[in-house]
């Protein structure tokens, strides 16, 4: 069973391994990130981890047995208790529930770990299966998302209230 885990450095080469295996498969539906994004990604990773200790964003992969990432969720913009979400799955994994598990997993988190209240996502309106993910994890549409939101194309923006966390 995978691993829901905050990004750590020694996460690089297994981030990089899974978005080098399953680059056709994001590109299909986000646009491809581009050769100078792997070329560079242990800079860029480094600028992750960086940008995470600001408490702007908070970071996540999904971690299997064996070490390797097969899911990547990304809170960012973490502002006045709320944060968009975004998050990826490896090809391999994709239709089995892995994505919904791991983002119930971060908004059952998110509140204690990130003072979080609010989670927002946007999602393609072509991609079903980001919104069916994101509907069964307890969002609700909350209004249109622009092109530039969801990788150019029409989209709607998902809402979720995180239960409040207490200290017992």
């Amino acid at each position: 069973m995978p691993v829901l885990e905050q990004l750590r450095a020694d996460h690089a080469p297994a981030v990089l391994a899974f978005e080098l295996a399953n680059r056709d498969y994001f590109a299909a539906s986000v646009g491809d990130r581009g050769d100078a994004f792997f070329a560079r990604y242990a800079d860029r990773h480094r600028a992750l981890l960086a940008e995470q200790t600001t408490g702007v964003c908070a970071f996540y992969v999904l971690a299997a047995g064996d070490g390797s990432v097969v899911g990547r969720f990304n809170l960012y913009d973490l502002e006045d208790g709320g944060a968009a979400l975004g998050y990826r799955v490896a090809q391999h994994v994709a239709g089995r529930g892995v994505a919904t598990a791991a983002v119930m997993e971060l908004c059952r988190l998110a509140p204690a770990r990130h003072s979080l209240r609010t989670v927002r996502a946007a999602a393609a309106d072509e991609n079903a299966a980001s919104r069916k993910v994101l509907l069964k994890a307890g969002f609700v549409p909350a209004g249109p998302a622009g092109p530039a939101d969801v990788g150019g194309k029409p989209g709607t923006w998902y809402r979720r209230d995180l239960a409040p966390w207490r200290q017992d």
